[in-house]
């Protein structure tokens, strides 16, 4: 059998695997699709994680010089790539109660043919329902830290919402905010195919932030007034000083991205003036910022109904779709090497 992994820095493979013995509590599923993870993943596949040479301290609750040793216990040749999966249950233990053998399941998991996870009390293994899209499923992960932006945004019926990034964070949160009442949603991205699948999915308008003050544009379609909530997910230091400039009186940041350290950025002038207030957004962080009614498996839960009954909708979110055996190659090149050709791939066995 074979498992996607990345053998050096940028270089992914196929390799052969054995499967080691089902447990009590586990399952095993044959994978028939699989989708990795475009953000923070590909970080890691190309050794560029900002904790390279840091590790966390609980006590202290900051990040501290890590002495040795590669990011986060990364070891390649055995760093497997892939995010999400889709499959049937061929083998179960015998402490397994809630599955049967031939469920049709998804789960975090890696890109390889097969996939053991623990069946017990495991609210992140979760059913397919009968005739559920699959390319919604390999969403699941994103589909939770959209939600979460969004939430933490708080944005309401009226609002006026930008969407920073138009990856599969940031269009699903497109969709969510349109469909939570926003009256004017603006995309802002570059790639002129994710504007475009943007706008069928709720966005009203898009813009390119490459040679245009993204700032004053937010003003300008919105009378001057500026926009009530900014969703940031791209990281880029440009773009937060682009949401300082365009936001409404007291309006909300929601910064979703993971941002690296950033030069010639300024915390005067509109940040002061528009009376900016940034909430940094991490769905999988506990306490949730609405706990104790809201939690990280409520999120999910939310997330895999809405994405399980249609009401969101990621048809247009996995492009290309590859083969498996294809798969090593198509990650260099979709995941990597030139990534706005994919919001986020699939990949069929």
């Amino acid at each position: 059998m074979k498992k996607l992994v990345a053998t050096a820095p940028r270089v992914a493979a196929l390799v052969d695997y054995e499967d080691r013995p089902v447990q009590a509590n586990e399952v095993k599923i044959k994978v028939a699709f699989g989708a990795p993870k475009h953000g923070t993943e590909v970080v890691d596949f190309r050794a560029a994680s900002p904790f390279i040479d840091e590790e966390f301290s609980a006590e202290w609750n900051l990040f501290v010089p890590r002495a040795e040793g590669a990011a986060r216990g990364i070891e390649f040749g055995k760093f497997q790539l892939g995010n999400m999966v889709v499959g049937e249950i061929v083998e179960m233990g015998d402490s397994v109660t809630d599955y049967q053998i031939g469920d049709q399941v998804c789960t975090y998991g890696p890109l390889s043919e097969t996939v053991i996870v623990n069946a017990v009390n495991n609210y992140k293994l979760r059913k397919m329902p009968a005739g559920a899209s699959w390319k919604n499923a390999v969403c699941y992960d994103p589909a939770q830290f959209a939600m979460s932006g969004v939430r933490d945004g708080n944005v309401r019926v009226g609002d006026v919402v930008v969407i920073v990034g138009l990856g599969a964070i940031g269009q699903i949160a497109v969709q969510l905010a349109k469909k939570a009442g926003a009256s004017l949603v603006i995309g802002v991205d570059p790639i002129a195919h994710r504007c475009d699948i943007a706008k069928r999915h709720g966005a009203d308008v898009c813009m390119n932030p490459i040679g245009t003050d993204v700032g004053l544009e937010i003003k300008k379609l919105t009378n001057k007034l500026g926009a009530d909530v900014i969703i940031e997910t791209s990281g880029h230091s440009d773009a937060l000083q682009a949401a300082l400039r365009g936001l409404a009186y007291g309006g909300t940041i929601s910064f979703v991205a993971f941002a690296k350290p950033f030069n010639n950025f300024n915390l005067g002038r509109e940040a002061h003036f528009n009376n900016a207030k940034i909430v940094f957004s991490r769905a999988c962080s506990e306490p949730n910022p609405e706990y104790p009614r809201w939690n990280r498996k409520r999120i999910e839960e939310t997330c895999w109904e809405l994405l399980m009954n249609g009401y969101l909708n990621c048809e247009d979110l996995i492009d290309p779709v590859v083969t498996f055996h294809d798969s090593a190659d198509s990650y260099m090149k979709y995941v990597d090497q030139q990534p706005e050709l994919s919001i986020k791939m699939g990949v069929t066995f």
